[in-house]
C-alpha cells in the first residue's frame, strides 16, 4: 500500500493570534512547495475564534471577554464563534492537486473527519461523521471542522473537545434573543459533550498521539515529526501580529 509522506508538527500551546499567523504561514509554505502537513496544538489563554464572514459586535461580548483573559480572533475559514478552552485542534493542509484532496466537499470533510473518528475509537469513544463538518459521540458534538480553500491548497482544522465549559461560553457570546439565554444554554448542554464528560480523563499529549496515528490510519500516512522551519514560525509571528492582530482584520465585518 502506498503511504502519503507528511510532517507532524505538534506545536505546544499559543495565544490565538498566533495559532492563526501559523496555520496561515503552513498554507503558504505547503502552496510553495513544501511537504503536507498536520499540526496538532492548543490555546494559551483561552479564546474565541470568529468564522471568517461573521460580524464580530454581532458574535461576540468583548468585554466579557477582556474580563475573563480570553482572546478574540478571526479565521480564515469559515463557520461560526467557536469557544477554544480544553480542547486539542489540528490542522491538516495539503495541495488541491494532492491524491488525498477530494474535490467535493462532503467528500473531503468526510475524508478528514475519519481520522478523528479513528483517533477517537483509540481513546475509546464510538462516534460518527454528520454531515456537512459535525462529529457526533453518541447523539452529541464533539468535534466541530471547518475548511477554506486558497493558494491552491486546502486546509482544514477543527477540534476534539477535552472538556467544555458551557456556561463560560455563553457569557463570551452574543445570544439572540437574550431572554432565551438559559433556554440556550440547556439545549447546548444536551447537544455537546467530551472526552471529560463522558468519563476519559484525557490529556492533551494523550489526545494528540491518538488523533496522530487515527490520522495516519485512515489517510494512510507517513508521518515525520517536525518542527516548524524558521521561516515558517518567523512568517507566523509576522501574521500574527500584522493580520490576525490587526483591528481592521478583526472588525472586518
Amino acid at each position: 500500500m502506498n503511504t502519503h509522506p507528511f510532517r507532524l508538527l505538534e506545536t505546544g500551546y499559543h495565544n490565538g493570534c498566533y495559532n492563526m499567523g501559523l496555520d496561515e504561514a503552513l498554507l503558504e509554505s505547503v502552496a510553495a512547495g513544501a511537504m503536507p502537513c498536520i499540526r496538532l496544538y492548543g490555546w494559551r489563554p483561552a479564546a474565541v475564534s470568529l468564522g471568517c464572514f461573521q460580524g464580530i459586535e454581532e458574535e461576540v461580548d468583548v468585554t466579557a471577554c477582556k474580563k475573563h483573559g480570553v482572546d478574540v480572533v478571526r479565521r480564515i475559514s469559515g463557520g461560526g464563534a467557536v469557544f477554544h478552552q480544553a480542547e486539542l485542534t489540528y490542522s491538516i493542509i495539503m495541495t488541491n492537486t494532492h491524491a488525498l484532496a477530494e474535490q467535493d466537499i462532503n467528500r473531503s470533510y468526510a475524508r478528514f473527519c475519519a481520522g478523528i473518528i479513528e483517533g477517537l475509537k483509540l481513546l475509546g469513544v464510538e462516534a460518527e461523521f454528520v454531515p456537512i463538518n459535525d462529529i457526533l459521540a453518541g447523539d452529541r458534538k464533539i468535534s466541530g471542522n471547518a475548511q477554506t480553500r486558497r493558494m491552491g491548497c486546502i486546509l482544514q482544522h477543527g477540534t476534539i473537545l477535552l472538556n467544555n465549559d458551557v456556561d463560560l461560553m455563553f457569557e463570551l457570546l452574543r445570544v439572540p434573543p437574550e431572554k432565551m439565554k438559559d433556554q440556550i444554554i440547556k439545549d447546548v448542554k444536551n447537544r455537546v459533550t467530551s472526552l471529560r464528560a463522558l468519563g476519559k480523563d484525557i490529556s492533551m499529549e494523550e489526545a494528540s498521539k491518538a488523533l496522530a496515528e487515527g490520522f495516519r490510519r485512515t489517510l494512510t500516512l507517513d508521518l515525520s515529526p517536525a518542527d516548524p522551519t524558521a521561516a515558517e514560525e518567523q512568517r507566523g509571528r509576522e501574521l500574527a501580529v500584522e493580520k490576525f492582530g490587526a483591528r481592521d482584520w478583526l472588525y472586518k465585518r
